[in-house]
């Protein structure tokens, strides 16, 4: 992560349009990333215990959804301050925006649930399918980044990475050290929820 910091903030060559402000990228980007590799991974989590049955699955499924919430609001907040200067706005209503707030939303809503339904065993079920569907709006977003018109500029193409050399290299280094960061995250959360698990069965078992 100190890598990441020195290559986004003094390694990297300042873009000339944007300024200092673009820097801000080399953070924004790799939270956008993890968002979707969280997503991602609740929806897999999901899928296994539809199959399975196992609360194992259930549980890493709460943990990678919690943790796509969080990096998706950094997300929405980063891009504000990026958009402020540059735009002259906060927020638009941009394709690629509003796709990415419904996103946000759909996993917003997935605490919701999980949190009203208390130890109802129907959750898990109910969490998974909404966990599965909501990522159908991940290639939605990708969508409207490229095809719709977005303001946000397509860096990576079929073609080629769209960014000097010493910024694709800040980028890369960003993008290791937040997917590691992620994977800590995750084993952390996981291993949480897994106790919450048993101290809700020995609660069970003594009540």
């Amino acid at each position: 992560m100190l890598l990441a910091l020195v290559g986004a903030f003094l390694f990297a060559q300042t873009e000339q349009v944007m300024g200092p402000i673009q820097r801000i990228f080399y953070v924004h980007l790799p939270l956008a990333w993890i968002g979707f590799v969280a997503f991602g991974h609740a929806c897999w989590a999901g899928i296994q215990y539809l199959r399975t049955g196992r609360r194992e699955w259930d549980a890493a499924g709460a943990s990678a959804a919690e943790i796509g919430v969080l990096f998706s609001t950094l997300v929405i907040v980063t891009g504000s301050l990026w958009a402020r200067p540059v735009w002259g706005t906060w927020w638009t209503w941009d394709p690629q925006l509003v796709t990415y707030l419904i996103l946000w939303l759909i996993y917003v809503g997935y605490l919701m649930l999980r949190s009203a339904a208390g130890d109802d065993p129907r959750r898990a079920r109910f969490a998974a399918v909404f966990a599965i569907v909501g990522f159908v709006d991940v290639p939605l977003v990708w969508f409207s980044a490229r095809y719709l018109r977005a303001l946000s500029p397509v860096i990576f193409t079929t073609h080629s990475i769209g960014l000097a050399p010493s910024m694709a290299q800040a980028l890369g280094v960003g993008l290791v050290a937040w997917s590691l960061f992620y994977v800590l995250l995750f084993r952390a959360r996981l291993r949480l929820g897994l106790l919450e698990m048993q101290v809700a069965g020995l609660a069970d078992e003594s009540g």
